[in-house]
């Protein structure tokens, strides 16, 4: 992509999104368009139409969707297969219709089987049975992937699809009833400090196997693979390390300083046991994630307390 392209961020203000604004502004990418939930409805197929032929943008980060935790996914699986599927569809078809030069679908590692082999090659995809915990939202994931191939394969467009692991940090969403495991475990063990609770309780065993990769490492990945990626396939990005979740949350619990006693609901869904991804294509490409774990909850922890939850109170809490 060349510095004075136009740019467009789809789901500019998520997690992604503008993680992947970050990322841009930091590689001077100037010509960078956005639009709001409330400016541009993205399930509005005649509203998309009408924004691509009015700004006619050269290159497509298609990062808009709706996202959540095992309970969201539970709860509301129509919500979660209707509206990322009509975001996707209409964003995609517009970017055909209006000639952008290339488009990048983000999708999810819950696209592939529960019980696929570890590490997960994108070669499984569409081998085995879902995660039913998430099955709407992985659906509408996959056909976000098969949509691109078709229109690469048809029309000859340069759409390409990647796969990241479990994402975390800056804007993630930090609501308890919606939210993934990582940023909910920081509200947690935070609230459980400044409560002084002794004990917190977790959701399963705490033996399922989780990657977390930092969004800020992932945005990095999305520039890089427009600049060398053009394959039909999806491809992933992660950082080939995964842990427990008990060691994810004991190590969440050290960061923000919590030290009471860690409870397992084990009456609770644990979700796949193991979800790893094989990074091998993006490695061999020479790119790999920068950011340790321990590094990245210790900044998100601190956006957390200095953008989110002193709005949530009205005061605010010096970072350790």
């Amino acid at each position: 992509m060349i510095r004075e392209a136009k740019i467009y961020v789809a789901g500019h203000g998520g997690l992604v999104g503008s993680g992947i604004m970050r990322k841009l502004a930091q590689h001077s990418y100037k010509n960078i368009i956005y639009r709001t939930s409330r400016e541009l409805d993205l399930q509005d197929q005649n509203a998309v139409n009408q924004f691509f032929a009015t700004e006619q943008p050269e290159y497509v980060f298609l990062a808009a969707a709706k996202v959540g935790g095992i309970l969201a996914n539970q709860n509301y699986p129509a919500q979660f297969i209707y509206n990322n599927l009509m975001i996707e569809a209409n964003v995609i078809h517009a970017a055909y219709t209006y000639g952008v030069k290339k488009l990048l679908f983000l999708g999810s590692s819950c696209i592939y089987p529960r019980l696929a082999l570890q590490p997960i090659k994108e070669e499984y995809l569409l081998t085995g049975e879902l995660e039913s915990t998430n099955e709407a939202y992985a659906i509408a994931k996959i056909a976000g992937i098969k949509i691109c191939q078709a229109y690469n394969k048809q029309y000859k467009t340069n759409f390409i699809s990647v796969m990241p692991t479990n994402l975390y940090g800056p804007n993630d969403n930090f609501d308890l009833a919606s939210s993934h495991v990582l940023p909910a475990l920081i509200r947690k063990f935070h609230e459980a400090k400044l409560k002084q609770q002794s004990s917190v309780g977790i959701w399963g065993t705490g033996k399922p196997r989780r990657e977390f990769l930092h969004v800020d490492d992932l945005a990095e990945a999305c520039i890089f693979l427009m600049d060398h990626y053009d394959g039909g396939n999806p491809i992933n990005v992660g950082t080939g390390i995964d842990i427990t979740i008990a060691e994810l949350a004991a190590l969440i619990a050290k960061v923000v300083g919590y030290s009471g006693h860690i409870r397992y609901k084990v009456d609770m869904p644990d979700g796949t046991m193991r979800k790893m991804l094989d990074i091998s294509k993006v490695t061999l490409l020479g790119w790999k994630a920068r950011i340790s774990l321990e590094e990245g909850i210790r900044s998100t922890y601190q956006w957390y307390i200095q953008e989110f939850y002193k709005n949530k109170i009205g005061g605010e809490f010096s970072f350790e």
